[in-house]
């Protein structure tokens, strides 16, 4: 399929992201998607500029973007053209639980602390961990990479009682949750969100993608076993690199049957 036979695309133009950004990440969607196949020659400048309404300087910049990030290969005389693109393994997680096997995890991933300090709560984080705002709580900023690839950025909160407790210890070899356990706080639950989020410029160049590219945003609240909560923590990840699965049955119900989710065989404890 050609790429002009997509029909017009509205950009926003209200938002902060560059209209070349956009344009390049709805190229990109488009290339991983399997719309435009290895080999598929792409829309020229001229022809983005009439799909998008944008100037020949901004389509020539989207297209540019995507040679920088070996999506495409630009030569002169021949066009743009779709080049192959490397599939990684990504890691799968379910649905319940606190997601991923903290042993399978470990071996496959590495982390990077980026920032670590304490901080007055911002009001989001006073409300999750039940603490007035501007309450000092631990903060920390880490990178989780699978491979030589950055899957993860992790922001994670901890009121600060809890955190003096374990202060010092290595975040880039333990898991946050597994050094709670490990200072006594038993962790018993967690309230989880799924949605899905654009990468600003700080995270962007943290997961070594476009700013404007889309991510997973997962905000997890854990709990100790008295429902008090001991950490929030918050997950961008790369949809290319982590994907969720769920295992779902027929079960029987009032009306006939039901869906009923269940967590896979492997389904561990979480790798916050």
């Amino acid at each position: 399929m050609a790429e002009g036979e997509h029909g017009t695309v509205r950009l926003d133009k209200s938002t902060r992201l560059p209209l070349y950004q956009q344009i390049f990440v709805i190229l990109r969607n488009r290339i991983e998607a399997g719309i435009l196949p290895p080999g598929e020659r792409i829309s020229g400048e001229s022809e983005l500029c009439e799909e998008f309404g944008v100037s020949r300087i901004t389509s020539r910049r989207a297209l540019n973007e995507l040679a920088e990030q070996g999506y495409v290969v630009r030569e002169r005389g021949r066009g743009t053209r779709v080049v192959p693109q490397p599939q990684p393994q990504a890691l799968k997680a379910s649905l319940d639980g606190l997601l991923e096997n903290v042993d399978r995890i470990g071996r496959a991933t590495s982390v990077e602390v980026r920032a670590f300090g304490y901080v007055p709560a911002p009001p989001d984080v006073a409300e999750a961990l039940d603490l007035a705002p501007g309450t000092p709580v631990q903060r920390a900023v880490r990178v989780r990479r699978l491979g030589a690839d950055p899957m993860s950025y992790l922001v994670t909160y901890v009121p600060e009682p809890v955190g003096r407790r374990i202060e010092g210890a290595d975040m880039s070899e333990t898991p946050l949750v597994i050094l709670l356990e490990r200072a006594g706080v038993p962790v018993a639950s967690a309230r989880q969100r799924i949605s899905a989020t654009l990468a600003d410029a700080e995270v962007a160049a943290a997961l070594d993608v476009p700013a404007g590219a889309p991510l997973l945003d997962v905000l997890r609240v854990v709990h100790d076993d008295a429902d008090r909560p001991v950490e929030m923590i918050r997950v961008l990840y790369r949809p290319d690199l982590y994907h969720f699965d769920v295992t779902m049955r027929r079960v029987p119900a009032a009306r006939g049957r039901r869906w009923s989710a269940e967590a896979p065989p492997d389904a561990g404890e979480g790798t916050s």
